[in-house]
């Protein structure tokens, strides 16, 4: 089967067509697929409703998602077939060709806005907006360059960039000084929130606090959360043993209860993520910012921990001498995993985001 290659997407700001985690699980094995009519997904000749249903099966029989999809409906619009698919708790959108040739897994509404943006708006619009850097040439250096990945705590993409972050710090520990992990969220009415409910947004103020007030154990800590799911959310996505993770990196869980419950400590550490992810329009999980601009990792390589520390270096204006060191360059696993990589995980840009509104 043929894949057709829409690099060009990769040239519109990415943050712009997250729509959530399991549609872009398909975007990454193939923006679209081409097939001939009789290998592969043909829909020639069929009616609506079979077409819904041989997108599904193709989701499914393909392992194009983690989680089974299922039929919601299907529909017509502007000549092609809307198939609308759930996958766990979330709907999405896909579209296909009535010729039998093409599936969407996502289309870019082009209409023009009926009304434009208000002046104000315009002027806050910062150069993340634009097309992420993707190239050493590109990036902004400074003489001493940072790189933030923001995320989300069990986002499978965010734990995967985490993943990529912590290897290049074990392997490099010098690197300590030049990246870090930041959290995206909000503070509503005196509690945290975050895209995936409240027990994510507790953890991402767990790993905050350890941040903040015990960063030596802040990596250990990480890497122990992510290797393995521990229980589950109300909306079915996992969660890290935490507490067994407290305990086997030792964390002061005294001083990080008092930090979690204390809003001038806790909150106040978690609002300036906030704030940073706003400002530089931050809207999936994970986001790279390199000395205050959106970078883009698949020009260095991926999510790898080697391409952690090419962009790092690419953003120097003086080259470390870990530049030369050469890190693992197999794609970080996605999700909770074990081992670094899994061997099969993509090194592309699939991401979690907030769920349409």
């Amino acid at each position: 089967m043929q894949k057709v290659n829409f690099s060009f997407l990769k040239k519109i700001d990415k943050n712009a067509i997250f729509i959530g985690i399991a549609v872009v699980a398909v975007i990454v094995t193939g923006v679209l697929v081409y097939a001939h009519y009789n290998n592969g997904f043909s829909i020639l000749g069929k009616s609506d409703n079979q077409i819904g249903k041989d997108v599904i099966d193709y989701i499914n029989n393909n392992k194009l998602s983690q989680t089974p999809a299922s039929l919601v409906k299907v529909s017509e619009t502007s000549g092609l077939v809307k198939v609308t698919i759930k996958i766990g708790t979330q709907q999405f959108d896909s579209y296909a060709t009535k010729d039998g040739k093409f599936l969407f897994p996502q289309a870019l509404d082009m209409t023009p806005a009926k009304t434009a943006a208000p002046a104000a708006a315009a002027a806050t619009t910062n150069s993340t907006q634009q097309a992420p850097a993707k190239t050493a040439a590109a990036v902004q250096k400074a003489a001493n360059p940072v790189l933030e990945a923001y995320i989300v705590s069990s986002c499978p993409y965010g734990l995967q960039m985490q993943r990529a972050f912590a290897d290049a710090v074990k392997n490099v520990p010098a690197l300590t000084a030049d990246v870090k992990i930041r959290y995206i969220g909000a503070v509503e009415n005196g509690a945290i929130t975050s895209m995936h409910g409240t027990e994510e947004a507790q953890e991402n103020l767990k790993q905050i606090c350890i941040r903040e007030e015990q960063p030596a154990k802040y990596w250990n800590y990480v890497s122990c959360y992510m290797k393995k799911a521990a229980g589950t959310m109300a909306n079915g996505m996992p969660l890290g043993d935490s507490t067994g993770c407290q305990a086997s990196t030792g964390v002061d869980t005294a001083k990080l209860s008092a930090c979690v419950s204390d809003k001038t400590r806790g909150l106040a550490y978690a609002q300036k993520d906030f704030d940073l992810s706003n400002k530089y329009n931050v809207q999936g999980s994970p986001t790279l910012i390199l000395n205050g601009a959106q970078v883009d990792e698949t020009g260095f390589g991926g999510r790898t921990s080697d391409a952690v520390k090419s962009i790092v270096c690419a953003g120097s204006k003086t080259q470390p001498s870990f530049c030369s060191t050469k890190l693992n360059t197999a794609a970080a696993a996605v999700s909770f995993s074990a081992t670094y990589s899994s061997g099969s995980a993509s090194t592309g840009s699939a991401a979690c985001a907030p769920a349409a509104q």
